[in-house]
């Protein structure tokens, strides 16, 4: 019985491993060499644990330690605006080094998805040009230095190729293993060119989805081309489980001055050419396709479908082939169909479906968006004013405008009734209810120099006398904008947002009150002062500050809101699952920004805008079903950062 059970345990592991890596990849995998982080969140100093990750990808790359491979880089799910990335180090036989997103957040980067390696011009779109991709490879630079590297869970795009590795200046041996990712380019979606093969050590896509993004010339959803005299009796490069897809051919071979031979292995894979034309107008020259000759492509299809105008094409002559198992073809219906192939009358949707790369877990969100409450209004306060729901709304233009088209309405959620209207020539509020009177604070425009100044108390306990006074003066030459206050246990915290010139705009500082009408610095506590930090919104909960600010995510224009916590203001923690607010709708621009949070009815409501960030802002209301601690204490729930 017992000798079963072992029998029984070693075929379950000898699958688990199986699904991972054949027995050549995990050779030596006793080899545990360096674990890397890359996170956005880190402190950029030595990779060794998510508090210490490097910002950037390139920088783990360079710090590979050695040659013996069994090295490991984890990152976290993020966008990274990187491109031609290059290791330091190859992998070694046996012992392949590892580079992967942290998908399903096992690894401790609190969050899920993929790790996105965008190429982009980040102010201006896709960058095609030749030679420019996430890996780098050029006429003097080789892509051999990712020779035996495992790639999982990237995302990569914005480039001439995607999950693609070329060594122009020599041909080399060489092998790469790709698993569960993306690659998006202008000409590849993915593939190898000017390699050997090896045939203990394949080269693998599995589960990949991969796309080309044009038609000409070479373009294809995978390209090939080794360089070996003659048709090898092994693939070159094996597909398992994979999507190509192209406008003109999913698959391609070869180029103009090249001879090699090729043989690609297509197992459980779909393969669509997004070009149906007719024969009397511009159809593709085929689902697969030898650029040069037929002759030097062979492929071995097992279990496929294939969908496009005609099945092969070639420069001249036919590409070889062979068939096992199911394998399918829908094509323009006066095409033939090779033999071994059934050929499908009827559209497969359930197989077009599968172009769209599958969703990765989902993360951490305790937010529902309940969408637009009011266009055209970016900050807003939230209060409790004699039992209702209130906000205090920041009226003023997208930018520039007079001093009398700047001013703050206290305004009933429920009902809409405007219930005071005060503050001219002010705007970026806040507010806090103490003993059934509203103080307000705000920062007063400047139209002339489009400057905001100083943090000014509105007072009242009737909404119709409203006592006025500077609380916190700006020193020269900075200048005040959002602030938010909160009640603790020793009396009152301000955060408030300032563009200090000794500090990146824009910065947070703090400032204290016993009564909410005298106020006093905290010199000594700073809060972003080494990037772009601006639109606090502060809360004191269970010893705890936690502020959520808006992070601007450069080199893109693009805003998220992260939250971070402190119990003395000095030294914070981020959350690890950041961001709290994403601008992922279709609707919300690039921007979700000036987050207002309050608690009411035993919920809790959070306040936001979306937008341009430039010319229009909208407000958008989330919902936690449960009281601000709740909400607060949940981004930071589970174990502490650690390195898997």
């Amino acid at each position: 019985m017992n000798r079963v059970v072992l029998v029984l345990v070693g075929c379950l592991m000898n699958c688990l491993y199986g699904a991972q890596a054949n027995s050549q990849e995990l050779r030596g995998a006793d080899r545990k060499g360096t674990v890397l982080c890359v996170s956005k969140l880190g402190d950029n100093s030595d990779g060794s644990s998510w508090a210490k990750a490097f910002t950037t990808v390139q920088r783990a790359l360079d710090a590979v330690p050695d040659d013996k491979g069994g090295h490991r880089i984890v990152i976290r799910p993020d966008t990274y605006m990187e491109a031609n990335l290059f290791p330091s180090r190859k992998g070694a036989p046996g012992a392949y080094n590892i580079i992967e997103s942290d998908f399903d957040g096992s690894m401790g980067s609190g969050t899920t998805g993929y790790a996105v390696i965008d190429c982009s011009d980040p102010e201006r779109g896709l960058k095609s040009v030749d030679w420019w991709g996430p890996f780098r490879a050029d006429p003097t630079f080789s892509g051999v230095v990712w020779d035996r590297w495992i790639v999982r869970h990237l995302y990569v795009t914005g480039g001439d190729g995607g999950l693609f590795w070329d060594l122009p200046p020599k041909v080399e041996p060489f092998t790469i293993i790709v698993e569960d990712s993306v690659g998006i380019g202008r000409a590849f979606g993915g593939g190898v060119a000017h390699i050997i093969s090896r045939p203990q050590e394949p080269i693998m896509f599995r589960r990949c989805h991969l796309w080309s993004l044009d038609w000409w010339g070479d373009a294809a959803g995978a390209y090939v081309r080794a360089e070996t005299s003659a048709m090898p009796d092994h693939p070159d490069v094996t597909f398992e489980d994979c999507t190509l897809v192209g406008p003109d051919s999913a698959l391609k071979a070869g180029n103009p001055g090249y001879s090699g031979y090729s043989r690609v292995k297509l197992k459980g894979c779909r393969l669509i050419s997004l070009n149906f034309s007719q024969p009397r107008g511009t159809p593709s020259r085929g689902i697969i396709y030898s650029v040069i000759d037929g002759k030097l492509l062979h492929v071995d299809l097992e279990d496929c479908l294939l969908m496009g105008y005609k099945v092969f094409g070639a420069g001249k002559a036919e590409v070889s082939y062979s068939t096992k198992g199911c394998v399918q073809a829908y094509v323009q219906f006066e095409q033939p169909v090779p033999a071994g192939f059934l050929r499908l009358g009827h559209w497969p949707a359930e197989i077009f479906r599968a172009i769209v790369p599958p969703e990765p877990p989902e993360s951490r969100r305790f937010l529902k968006t309940e969408g637009v409450v009011r266009h055209n209004l970016c900050e807003v306060a939230a209060v409790v004013w004699h039992g209702k729901l209130c906000l205090v709304e920041c009226i003023r233009p997208a930018s520039g405008g007079s001093l009398n088209e700047h001013y703050l309405v206290l305004r009933d959620v429920d009902t809409g009734e405007e219930l005071a209207r005060f503050a001219e020539g002010y705007s970026l509020a806040s507010a806090l209810v103490r003993n059934n009177t509203m103080y307000v604070f705000a920062s007063r425009c400047e139209p002339k120099g489009g400057t905001w100044n100083d943090v000014t108390l509105f007072k009242s306990s009737d909404l119709k006398h409203w006592h006025t006074k500077v609380v916190i003066q700006q020193d020269a030459p900075e200048h005040l904008f959002n602030s938010s206050v909160c009640q603790d246990d020793n009396g009152f915290v301000m955060a408030y947002e300032t563009d200090d010139p000794k500090y990146p705009a824009f910065t947070i500082k703090f400032a204290r009150s016993n009564d909410l009408e005298n106020w006093k610095k905290v010199p000594d506590a700073i809060f972003g002062t080494d990037r772009y930090t601006a639109c606090p919104c502060i809360r004191y909960v269970n010893g705890y500050y936690y502020m959520m600010y808006l992070e601007h995510r450069t080199p893109r224009w693009f805003f998220e809101t992260f939250l971070a916590r402190s119990k003395d203001l000095k030294t914070w923690q981020l959350s690890r699952a950041n961001p709290v607010l994403s601008p992922d709708s279709i609707d919300d621009g690039i921007n979700a920004s000036d987050p207002e949070v309050i608690e009411f009815g035993g919920h809790t409501y959070a306040y936001y805008s979306v937008g341009d960030q430039r010319t229009w802002m909208n407000l958008k209301r989330a919902v936690y079903p449960g009281p601000v601690r709740g909400f607060f204490e949940q981004w930071f729930a589970g174990r502490e950062v650690e390195q898997k």
